[in-house]
């Protein structure tokens, strides 16, 4: 295993898993501007908890979801998944921290490590899906809604949570799969005699009889 590699991995995992921690609480998924004139301009902005306002003077009301099982499915679903990705990449950090080389917590059992670290790749993995697909659906969703013609309701547009969200998603897949082939490659180089075929020829030099039965013949032992 590289701990470059490791290193670089690890803190792309970490700076990921802080997006979606500031993802997830961010109010501004969706946005929609209402013109009229000065006074009754106002900003409709909703996130997976909470739909607000703000108008020209600059107050704001929030109003929370009343009913869970009110929403929409979509909504619900990227709710299930952002708390997941959350989680995963908590744990992947755990594993990290225990995993790689620089790091005096997994003990000296380098082939342990080896397998933490790649389980935290994994982890980390499974955190920028979640996260891909959370965002994705959510902004599926809000464009199908705005170049719908016959949509009553209001037209939002991606906010720029989901920017956040997408960015999340692509330096955690690239910091958990750099972790997971850094991992791969460190086993190949540590047992390169596992991945050779059993049916090679031998190469080396012919091998020499001993200096004791090259000096005494067979008779001497009679």
């Amino acid at each position: 295993m590289d701990p470059i590699v490791e290193v670089v991995a690890f803190i792309l995992g970490f700076v990921g898993w802080v997006m979606v921690g500031v993802t997830l609480p961010n109010r501004y998924w969706k946005t929609s501007t209402v013109d009229g004139n000065v006074i009754t301009t106002s900003t409709i902005y909703e996130n997976l908890w909470m739909s607000c306002a703000t108008d020209s003077t600059g107050v704001h009301n929030c109003r929370e979801f009343p009913s869970l099982l009110a929403l929409s499915g979509y909504i619900q679903a990227s709710r299930a998944l952002m708390i997941t990705s959350v989680v995963l990449g908590s744990f992947g950090l755990v594993a990290a921290l225990i995993g790689i080389q620089c790091s005096k917590a997994g003990g000296d059992n380098v082939l342990l490590k080896g397998r933490i670290a790649g389980t935290a790749g994994v982890l980390f993995i499974l955190q920028g899906v979640c996260t891909m697909v959370s965002v994705s659906w959510y902004a599926f969703n809000i464009t199908q809604d705005f170049f719908d013609p016959f949509y009553p309701g209001t037209k939002y547009e991606i906010g720029e949570a989901l920017y956040i969200g997408w960015c999340s998603a692509v330096l955690a897949i690239a910091g958990g799969a750099c972790l997971t082939c850094s991992c791969k490659m460190g086993r190949k180089e540590k047992y390169p005699l596992a991945y050779q075929s059993r049916g090679t020829a031998y190469s080396g030099p012919a091998p020499t009889r001993s200096v004791a039965a090259s000096t005494y013949g067979r008779n001497a032992y009679v």
